[in-house]
């Protein structure tokens, strides 16, 4: 089963603008943060967890700067520089999880072996293939 849960960013530097909105993250009962699926401990990319946020926080500000650019009529073709860099960036960051989660979980599924090892493999397929889709 899969929920929202409303996330707010931490105060603004003087000066900055207010974000002025709230982001709906997806909790889920079977994943809960800081346990693996499989109850093996934290993710994959839990050690890294403050740098993907600071990530996905500038990616964040690349998305809310196409919005002003669309607000204020920017040329189409800076508009689509734009989009390209804030997709770049999210295929960086996606790749960077998914190395975090082959060095982890699946390396942790590769230690039991059998059917915990091919969910692990079948479910980094899968990701990969939504990857490639994309």
């Amino acid at each position: 089963m899969t929920t929202t849960q409303p996330r707010t960013e931490p105060d603004q530097a003087p000066g900055a603008e207010p974000h002025g909105e709230t982001l709906a993250l997806p909790v889920t009962a079977e994943a809960p943060a800081a346990v693996g699926r499989a109850g093996h401990g934290p993710h994959g990319y839990s050690a890294q967890k403050d740098a993907h946020l600071k990530r996905l926080r500038r990616i964040e500000g690349q998305i809310r700067g196409l919005q002003r650019m669309v607000d204020e009529d920017v040329y189409c073709i800076d508009v689509l520089t734009q989009v390209s860099a804030g997709t770049k960036a999210l295929q960086s960051f996606a790749l960077s999880l998914l190395e975090e989660h082959l060095r982890h979980c699946v390396a942790l599924a590769a230690e039991e072996g059998g059917a915990e090892l091919d969910a692990k493999v079948a479910e980094a397929t899968a990701a990969i293939a939504r990857l490639l889709r994309s």
